[in-house]
């Protein structure tokens, strides 16, 4: 009999199934929810929202994947490493970026407390109800992302598209 330690139980293995290739229509539907949920939003503020969530699920994937694109896309370096500690970092996001990652925080996470009304009070104030809901959206689409690449064991910096 074998054991399953925790650091085994943390790695991912080969044999996992390629979820594109397994559910052809959901991971289509997923793609196209994602590119809705993207319609209107600034670029920057797509990729912040998706590297919080990222980091909150601890998806290794998607997070190399996010804050290469922001890279692509001109955002600093500075502002990248600061999103993992962005409330002690405020200066460095908009009062906009700020309100859109307390709400990421709060829906990632959402088993632990809910989204607080004064969260989305917040995040309602910044963004006119279209804008809110395409927010929403998004964090809801990468949340769904993390857990696949999680659930199927894929590997950051590799096969990333």
């Amino acid at each position: 009999m074998t054991t399953n330690t925790s650091t085994e139980s943390t790695h991912a293995t080969a044999n996992r199934l390629d979820f594109g290739a397994s559910a052809p229509k959901a991971f289509r539907a997923l793609i196209a929810f994602d590119a809705a949920a993207r319609q209107g939003l600034d670029p920057a503020l797509v990729e912040l929202i998706q590297i919080r969530s990222s980091h909150l699920n601890h998806c290794a994937y998607c997070l190399h994947m996010h804050t290469n694109d922001a890279r692509k896309a001109g955002e600093s370096e500075d502002r990248l490493h600061m999103v993992a500690v962005w409330r002690e970092a405020r200066h460095f996001f908009s009062e906009r970026e700020q309100a859109a990652l307390a709400l990421t925080d709060s829906l990632t996470l959402v088993a632990d407390a809910g989204v607080p009304d004064d969260v989305y009070a917040q995040a309602a104030a910044r963004f006119d109800e279209r804008e809110l809901a395409q927010v929403i959206a998004l964090i809801c689409t990468i949340n769904t992302w993390n857990r696949v690449a999680l659930s199927t064991g894929k590997v950051a910096g590799t096969d990333e598209r």
